[in-house]
């Protein structure tokens, strides 16, 4: 199916001056749709696979910026930490020391973002609040904390954090979903200035999730149609 450019190119005029990044979801899709999407100027790609990340990535422009953002099983790290972007659905301390020895292995800093889990669903990754405070540890000093241990990661760079929101037509749910996640960031980056990405919103929710704050987006069926 051939990329909606008539789609991608008003989902670039909505997002306008407002400095939000578009990541175009194409997992399931072909070498040659993303190349035609590449060619109208869209260099952020999203997969939620690692193998076809892989393949993809070794067949494409290498100006790609490649976000993973599916659930991320640390004995495949290796497989794309050489070029990953941006590992947007790091859910554990241990999936971040992964990242860290494949990172040091590759001599770069991998970028990440804390997925948090906002959805009233029970089938979504991500950390509950309380898990993300013993991770990023808001309230110690202690060197043993999370914290501490945090700071031990030279080849990690946490920019923020990511969210899915519950697969509802109740926009009302979905707003205050995404306002809740927003708090969250704001708490964080007043603790840390290098959080800077919050990402949210998805094909059926993005303008609800620009409005309350999200700086990043991830849209797949817009642009490439119903997964194949």
């Amino acid at each position: 199916m051939p990329v909606n450019k008539k789609s991608y190119e008003q989902i670039i005029a909505d997002l306008g001056s407002r400095h939000v990044t578009l990541v175009a979801v194409s997992k399931t899709k072909s070498v040659e749709e993303i190349k035609e999407l590449y060619d109208l100027g869209q260099k952020d790609f999203g997969e939620n696979y690692v193998q076809e990340l892989a393949t993809k990535q070794a067949q494409l422009p290498k100006d790609i910026r490649w976000h993973f953002i599916g659930h991320l099983q640390g004995n495949k790290v290796k497989q794309i930490a050489p070029f990953i972007h941006l590992i947007q659905s790091v859910d554990s301390y241990r999936l971040l020391q992964k990242i860290n020895k494949e990172g040091l292995k590759n001599d770069r800093v991998i970028e990440c973002l804390l997925q948090v889990h906002i959805a009233q669903e029970e089938t979504k990754f991500g950390l509950d609040e309380n898990e993300l405070n013993e991770l990023i540890n808001m309230n110690s000093d202690e060197p043993a904390s999370p914290a501490g241990r945090l700071q031990e990661l030279k080849n990690v760079q946490i920019r923020g954090l990511m969210g899915m929101a519950s697969f509802t037509d109740d926009m009302k749910k979905v707003r205050a979903e995404f306002k809740h996640l927003k708090s969250i960031f704001d708490k964080l980056q007043t603790l840390n200035s290098e959080f800077r990405t919050l990402s949210m919103g998805m094909s059926a929710d993005y303008p609800i999730a620009i409005e309350e704050g999200s700086t990043m987006i991830r849209i797949g069926s817009l642009i490439f149609g119903a997964r194949d």
